[in-house]
């Protein structure tokens, strides 16, 4: 019968170590960078008339949780907040985002789509995986 022996050298080891202490945070922070790349993109592609009214803190990040359904790990990029017009009337913020967003069937104004393109899956890449290697030291 045929064997194999073979030693794995130390510094492996010690990586390994750590990432299983460290994996949760790594992660969470990963996600957290991701989320931040998207929420500059809200930004800069929001349409005038809404980002004039609405502001920029009220484009705002949640905090980053773990899921209980399958253990993800997330984090949102939420429009909160409230218009008042004139009369006093509160409209939520993120009903006003979803009518830019995909528009209505009885308005004479087109839809102007600026969150689903906001989240580019390259640029929110490169930023999980430039805080990953904070993590994970190659040599």
């Amino acid at each position: 019968m045929a064997r194999f022996s073979s030693e794995i050298p130390k510094d492996l080891i010690k990586l390994f170590t750590e990432l299983e202490v460290n994996t949760e945070d790594m992660l969470g922070d990963m996600v957290k960078a991701g989320a931040e790349v998207a929420q500059q993109n809200v930004l800069a592609k929001m349409p005038k008339a809404l980002r004039e009214s609405l502001g920029d803190e009220n484009v705002t990040l949640t905090r980053v949780y773990k899921t209980p359904s399958d253990d993800g790990i997330n984090c949102q990029v939420a429009i909160e907040g409230y218009f008042t017009n004139k009369d006093g009337v509160r409209t939520p913020a993120p009903l006003v985002a979803n009518l830019f967003e995909y528009g209505r069937s009885n308005s004479p104004y087109p839809r102007q789509p600026f969150f689903r393109s906001s989240f580019n899956k390259g640029q929110i890449e490169k930023a999980m995986i430039k805080v990953q290697e904070k993590y994970i030291k190659e040599k």
